[in-house]
């Protein structure tokens, strides 16, 4: 059972293994099914042992972690999963069609050359070929991290709530770099609709362009997501039960600033882009058990590759 775990740093340390997998090969949330307590994880289980609430009214502050020397040791998960939180809630899974784990700093995928039309062929005529290879452009893997500095004495009476949201904010931030590359990465040598001035018209340009793909996502800056919702034809778009903007052909707008003023980025999300990293999001565990605050350090180690290039197209304002 639960209560009978025995936490130690070590947790955090298993090859290949986070800490709630380390927990939950100890503790077996299939165990509870039928129980009160099945919709909980191996971590969410500890916190009910040591009575740690971390939300609602009756929420507690930072120092109830360290009211023992084993309920210290789930401190860097809280942390962890409340940046990751943050991470998560950004676009990145509106943009990305696979995710890759990669155990190196660099990745070498798979390139399709398909460029023979697809037509119908005669009888006793080869069929026309496409063929998969490596490529032969790695993708260099980049870090993107952050150091907080917070004392425990400037904490241990904050609440777990809000010292969630902060931490969730720092993953937001952190995110927003990441999906800066992501961006670069898509618009390099797309296909491009040229204006002076945005207007409907570009956007059903872009549309246009997309002929075996199709455009489920547009990306766009402040500035030009509120032009774009200016625009007389737009009085009426869709706001769906998410409340995600959908323009009247179908796709979703994402005002985000890691596009800048002068593109509005178009892409069929099911076929664009390959998320790569060697790491999920890294947090130093020890320092924070030991209550040593004043260095948490939080990073990834991330890249992106266009997947098929016919899935991205751009509108660029001169």
């Amino acid at each position: 059972m639960y209560n009978d775990i025995k936490l130690e740093k070590g947790l955090y340390n298993l090859s290949g293994k986070s800490f709630t997998a380390a927990l939950e090969e100890l503790d077996p949330s299939s165990a509870y099914s039928g129980t009160s307590l099945e919709k909980l994880d191996a971590f969410e289980r500890q916190l009910k042992r040591f009575n740690i609430r971390i939300n609602g009214q009756d929420c507690d502050c930072v120092e109830k972690f360290f009211t023992s020397t084993e309920s210290a040791v789930l401190f860097p998960e809280f942390v962890t999963r409340c940046i990751r939180k943050g991470f998560d809630e950004t676009i990145l899974s509106s943009v990305c069609a696979a995710k890759t784990i990669c155990s190196s700093g660099q990745y070498l995928g798979c390139v399709l050359d398909d460029t023979t039309a697809y037509t119908s062929t005669a009888q006793a005529t080869d069929l026309p070929t496409a063929t998969v290879k490596e490529s032969t452009t790695a993708t260099v893997l980049e870090k993107y991290g952050r150091v907080i500095n917070a004392s425990y004495e400037a904490v241990r009476q904050q609440r777990l709530d809000v010292f969630g949201v902060m931490l969730r904010s720092v993953g937001v931030r952190l995110a927003a770099s990441v999906v800066a590359k992501a961006a670069e990465i898509l618009k390099a040598e797309a296909s491009e609709v040229a204006t002076s001035s945005l207007v409907y018209g570009d956007l059903a340009s872009l549309y246009g362009k997309f002929d075996c793909f199709d455009l489920t996502t547009v990306l766009a800056s402040p500035d030009n997501a509120a032009s774009i919702m200016a625009m007389e034809q737009l009085s009426e778009c869709t706001v769906d039960s998410q409340g995600r903007i959908i323009l009247p052909f179908g796709a979703e707008l994402i005002k985000t600033s890691a596009v800048d003023s002068g593109t509005i980025i178009g892409l069929d999300k099911n076929f664009a882009l390959e998320f790569i990293t060697s790491t999920d999001l890294v947090m130093e565990t020890d320092k924070l058990i030991d209550r040593q605050l004043e260095q948490m350090t939080v990073s990834i180690v991330c890249g992106f590759r266009k997947i098929t290039p016919d899935a991205v197209k751009v509108i660029k304002i001169s």
